[in-house]
Order: C-alpha cells, then structure tokens, then sequence
C-alpha cells in the first residue's frame, strides 16, 4: 500500500503552516514559494481545504484561513490542561535528579510557583504551589526578568542553564531554565532548587545540566515550541 494519502495531509498541513502574523492573505505563488511545492499541487490542495473550511478565498484570489481552524482551537484550548502537561515531566525531573522541581511563572512583577513536585527522599526545600516571591536575583528571578520582561542582565546570552546559590538564603540554590510555547514564545521557568551544599558541587561537576535541558526542551516541545527552536535553545 502506498503512501501518497500521508504525504498529500502533510501537504496541505504545511500550507496551512505558511500563514503567519504579517502574512494572513497569500496568493497561490506566495504559497507555492513559501512551501516549495508545485504550484499546481498548490492549487488542488488549496481546492480541498476551501471545501472543507480551513480556508477560505478571496475574489482577488487571495487565500486565508477558514473558520473550521477556529473551531478546531477553541476544542483545544477546552482539551488542554497545562498541569497535565507540566506535571510528568516534573515528576521526572524530581524522580532523577533527587532535587524539588518546579515551573514559575510572571505574575504582576512577581515569581510565581505554578507548579511544583519535591522528591522522595533527602533533605530539600520545601514550597507550595501558589507561594510568591519578588523577581530578585536568584537564577529563577533572572530567566523571567531576561526572557519575560527582556531585562538585559547579561552582555551576552547566558549558558543554560542558570544557576545561583545564596541569592535568596545562603542555604539555598537553584538552577533554571526557560520553557517555550507556541510561536517559540516564553510560558515560565522550569527549576532545580535544593540546599547549596548539594547543588554547588552538581554545578561544578554539570551533572545536572543535561538532564534539566533536555526536560526543559520536552516541556517546551509540548507546549507547542518548534523542534528547530528547541533544538537550537537548549544545545548543551
């Protein structure tokens, strides 16, 4: 059995991806430019989602999209449950590093703990979900302020991820990381926070560096960054 029906969806997906802010009427060249696809297959798959309302075309022949992708993302948005998301992937990170994990969140010029899950065992910091703090310098408080409020706090992009101990208490550290979402936009911070006794030695040894970018980029990648984006962001 051949392939040609998964790769004609995919066709017509990635012309549904050519719309962007700036670019929300595109003729049939335009998207046979931006796509790379013949122009006349252009066309027929254009006929096809016009048929079914995903887009919908202009007596100037010009195309945009149709009601049915509205419809489509508000039964997301209805679906989509950030916790549901979030959560296993803290779970993992708590369950492997040992350490309290966490995702903060900017709310009205504070840090927000949106989310949090502590580890089984061993001496940690414990905090609430919901608990607020100032947006001061601990490695928390600097990704919201550089990614959130674009703060220019470092001459050049800082390694990821960042890391302070003693910002807030001298018995306490933290890594953080930013996440990512739709449009590669920044959502929070994911963190490991933990007493500095056993997180300054981690830091100097990177030993936990890989394991918080790569559930940095998973959780980015869930929340609807791009896999280029991602890719490039949390390189180690």
């Amino acid at each position: 059995m051949g392939n040609e029906g998964v790769v004609a969806v995919e066709k017509a997906l990635s012309l549904l991806d050519c719309f962007k802010p700036g670019a929300e009427a595109l003729s049939l060249a335009a998207l046979a430019l931006a796509s790379g696809i013949h122009k006349t297959t252009v066309y027929r798959l254009m006929n096809s989602l016009e048929r079914m309302n995903y887009v919908v075309r202009s007596e100037a022949g010009l195309y945009s999209l149709g009601p049915r992708l509205l419809y489509l993302g508000k039964l997301y948005e209805q679906s989509f449950h950030l916790a549901s998301v979030v959560e296993p992937v803290l779970h993992h990170l708590a369950t492997t590093t040992k350490e309290s994990a966490s995702y903060y969140v900017l709310e009205k010029n504070l840090r927000l703990c949106l989310f949090r899950v502590e580890p089984s065992e061993g001496l940690r910091e414990t905090r609430l979900p919901g608990t607020a703090f100032p947006l001061d310098d601990t490695a928390i408080g600097k990704v919201l302020r550089v990614w959130g409020l674009h703060e220019r706090l470092f001459e050049k992009p800082p390694q990821l991820p960042i890391f302070t101990a003693g910002a807030r208490d001298q018995h306490t550290a933290a890594f953080a990381t930013p996440v990512f979402g739709a449009g590669d936009n920044f959502m929070a911070a994911l963190t490991l926070s933990g007493p500095a006794s056993r997180l300054e030695p981690a830091y100097a040894s990177g030993s936990l560096t890989e394991v918080q970018l790569a559930s940095a980029s998973e959780l980015s990648r869930k929340l609807g960054a791009s896999a280029l984006f991602c890719e490039r962001m949390y390189a180690a």
